[in-house]
């Protein structure tokens, strides 16, 4: 198939790894390991937001357990040539017959598509799952009702996948519901069938890491409305590619057939799962990785226009072709973002593009990439003793400060850096990778968010002073932190990540878990020790 051929060339020609990506092959290394689910050994935080994507990893990584993020480049490739698979046979089959490319053609012109092919995130995982899902509810027309079980299993996946994906999942068991209108038993198996393994998994959740979402969710304050950044999020995709015009072309032309109840049904549910999961990125503010949040949104809209039967109008196959294959033959040649490589004034990068500038890889897909980098300094971990090493992103600032780690601190060395992805790849797996920012240290992410301004989900930045009381020697600049530290729902909170994991410590994260989950520290350890010491 000629669409899966060129998404797989162009993904492998620009195939990378991010910093987020190698977040999860820390942790994948940690269960392979035996130390559990978590970023640091003794301390359960849930740094991965994609859950599926980061045990799919561990069920490979048994097999090449030391080449972990190639597995999860490659890996994440293979599922963007299955959704674009799942994409074109879904619409010809919905179509009938062998129709022209249309919608897929806006995707494959799209660099962001050719990146996050790869990246090591879920991303493709994400899109096979949106693409696979829809396929499997276009061919349940024809499916028997017992198959009907396992396809709401899997449109049920949706949270697993992301978060975020509930939205999609609960428009397709409607347009399940919508298309066979099962009776009422059989809806409340199907419902129990959808959220058998979310609820199981959130119920660990809650027990084991003792809040309610993964921690880069309250870290980045998912639930809060950014609208205005949103808009600059979207726009800074839509606009760079002038995405507008071939989507408005594949909807008009689209749209223009007459369809049957149950086409209807099939086209009107991708379409309005993406519209929703594009609304939502734009409410909660956007993304700092430019054009990744949106392009599963842009992938459920033209799902089923992928491909068209050929217009009944000579007029509208000449304006409507013509104008396609223009803008494709720029997109792919000479639209870029214009801010590459610095940061755009919204804070939105073109990430892959950052990271092969600074390690010097045209294609970073190991850990050594970006261990031998110059910027990374892995002899900071190596030559410390003792000590919490506070690293920094500017070149021009290689010399990371030192403070001596506290006396109940088991270990060698503390990397301080908000580089996660980096400083646990230098970081070995019995030591501590300390992440001020918050996407896998409670406290951090459970930092009062003072300050809108900063770059899109890295606004949280934990004052030092914290970090040297919770891990450092005592001393007296941070005595109101130490003492903050050991006092009630702060206390509780450090608790419930580091306590032993017995019966009764699950029970209590369970139940505390939705008071944990709103729980915030304000910046200042002296306001904080006047609010939880009392």
């Amino acid at each position: 198939m000629t669409a899966v051929a060129v998404i797989l060339a162009a993904g492998y020609a620009r195939r990378w790894i991010s910093d987020d990506g190698l977040i999860y092959v820390r942790a994948v290394e940690q269960i392979l390991a035996g130390n559990g689910p978590v970023f640091n050994a003794g301390e359960r935080a849930e740094s991965s937001t994609g859950t599926l994507w980061q045990w799919l990893l561990t069920v490979v990584g048994f097999v090449l357990p030391d080449s972990l993020p190639e597995l999860a480049v490659y890996l994440g490739l293979a599922l963007t040539g299955a959704a674009v698979a799942f994409g074109v046979t879904g619409s010809q089959r919905l179509h009938g017959g062998a129709p022209l490319p249309a919608g897929v053609v806006i995707l494959l012109a799209l660099s962001p598509m050719w990146d996050f092919a790869t990246s090591g995130l879920e991303t493709g995982l994400a899109f096979a799952w949106i693409a696979g899902a829809w396929w499997l509810l276009v061919n349940s027309r024809d499916s028997s009702k017992e198959s009907h079980l396992g396809l709401a299993f899997v449109f049920g996946l949706g949270p697993l996948v992301r978060p975020d994906l509930a939205l999609v999942s609960i428009v397709f068991l409607m347009a399940l519901w919508l298309l066979h209108r099962p009776a009422h038993r059989t809806t409340v198996r199907l419902l129990a069938v959808a959220g058998a393994l979310p609820v199981a998994y959130q119920v660990f959740r809650m027990g084991y890491y003792g809040v309610l979402v993964p921690l880069p969710a309250i870290s980045k304050e998912a639930s809060d409305s950014h609208w205005l950044r949103g808009l600059a999020y979207f726009f800074d995709l839509f606009l760079v590619y002038g995405l507008l015009i071939p989507v408005g072309i594949v909807l008009w032309v689209g749209l223009r057939r007459r369809l049957t109840r149950s086409d209807r049904i099939l086209v009107l549910a991708p379409v309005i799962a993406g519209a929703l999961s594009v609304l939502y990125v734009v409410k909660v503010g956007g993304d700092f990785m430019h054009g990744r949040m949106l392009l599963p949104g842009l992938l459920l809209v033209l799902l089923p226009f992928f491909c068209l039967p050929r217009a009944s109008s000579r007029t509208v196959r000449k304006w409507a072709g013509t104008g396609l294959a223009a803008w494709a033959v720029l997109a792919a040649l000479v639209l870029r973002t214009p801010y590459t490589p610095a940061l755009s004034p919204t804070g939105i990068a073109d990430e892959r593009y950052f990271y092969r500038g600074l390690t010097g890889v045209d294609n970073p897909v190991s850990k050594e990439d970006f261990v031998n980098a110059e910027w990374v300094k892995q002899g900071w971990v190596e030559s410390a003793q003792r000590e919490l090493v506070f690293a920094t992103n500017k070149p021009a600032m290689n010399v990371p400060r030192m403070e001596p780690l506290g006396p109940n601190r088991p270990h060698r060395v503390g990397m301080v850096w908000q580089m996660l992805g980096s400083a646990g790849a230098v970081t070995p797996l019995d030591q501590l990778a300390i992440d001020p920012i918050g996407l896998s240290y409670p406290l951090a992410a459970h930092l009062e968010l003072t300050d809108r301004n900063g770059r899109v989900g890295h606004e949280k930045m934990l004052p030092r002073v914290w970090i040297s009381a919770d891990y450092g020697m005592p001393t007296k600049e941070n005595e109101a932190a130490r003492r903050a530290l050991s006092c009630g729902d702060l206390a509780e909170l450090q608790e419930s990540v580091r306590a032993p994991m017995t019966w009764e410590r699950f029970v209590a994260n369970f139940f505390g878990s939705f008071s944990r989950t709103t729980l915030r520290v304000p910046v200042d350890p002296v306001a904080a020790e006047r609010l939880f010491c009392g």
